[in-house]
């Protein structure tokens, strides 16, 4: 199975995950605040459609998108915000019934791109395989806010491994987007998946190690947590820069996440 199509899978699994939280749950449940100041559990999922709906049109209508960025940069710190707004207005069936159809046009479309693509969108161009992993980044980020707003505790199964190797990747970014120079060396991640497996990039000398459990490391590099609440070792001067400003999405710097309990 090519990359794009087994991250298409993956992405399929987390949705129908998130899916299966936001499905039974009444109007008054869907206007339930999560994490995210501002946003209830139907910004989050109307987050998630406006973003899906965005891609497809990055996928398949290279003009199209060129309008829909002229427009995002009439307001380009409230974009994100004012379109979850307008899709949280609307009825939570239609919601999730518009959330699904384009989830599944924009999987199609992906599948199809041609090996070599780059695809536009609002930062540098990307392949494939690469949106596919943005989307599911996302996903599994809007799916914790969800859980946490419900008071559920998530199982993660090992194609969060996905997640995790955009927050390895995306480690110069971060430094990049705070003006700050990336260190010059590699650094080592030591991160055990929900298997017991444990997942390993860099090399086995590096100064600077990371250890986690996947959630944790996830939800340190989608500032869905502080570094405080989470389980992370960090071994290096480097690497404890590094998870003061960790982010795998894209923007400016993210304002993070208040302790638990503060």
């Amino acid at each position: 199975m090519a990359l794009v199509d087994e991250l298409v899978s993956a992405l399929d699994a987390e949705s129908e995950s998130l899916d299966a939280l936001v499905a039974p749950l009444t109007p008054e449940q869907w206007a339930t605040p999560t994490p995210a100041v501002g946003w209830t559990i139907a910004h989050q999922i109307g987050h998630l459609l406006w973003t899906d709906r965005t891609s497809f049109v990055a996928v398949t209508d290279a003009q199209g998108f060129d309008d829909l960025v002229k427009q995002a940069w009439t307001d380009p710190l409230g974009f994100v915000d004012a379109a979850a707004e307008t899709e949280a207005r609307r009825a939570p069936e239609e919601i999730l019934a518009d959330w699904r159809r384009t989830r599944g046009e924009l999987a199609g479309a992906l599948v199809a791109v041609p090996d070599g693509t780059r695809l536009p969108w609002f930062g540098p161009p990307m392949s494939a395989p690469s949106m596919v992993g943005a989307r599911l980044m996302e996903t599994w980020a809007h799916g914790l806010d969800v859980a946490d707003a419900l008071g559920v505790e998530r199982e993660d199964d090992d194609r969060i491994r996905n997640v995790v190797h955009l927050g390895v990747r995306t480690r110069n970014f971060a430094y990049t987007v705070n003006r700050l120079p990336a260190p010059e060396s590699e650094f080592r991640w030591e991160i055990k998946a929900p298997s017991g497996d444990v997942w390993t990039w860099g090399p086995d000398d590096a100064a600077d190690i990371v250890r986690a459990p996947a959630a944790d490391f996830c939800a340190l590099v989608t500032q869905r947590r502080h570094l405080d609440d989470l389980s992370v070792e960090l071994i290096g001067d480097d690497a404890r820069t590094w998870a003061g400003i960790a982010q795998a999405f894209a923007g400016p710097p993210g304002a993070g996440r208040a302790p638990l309990g503060s």
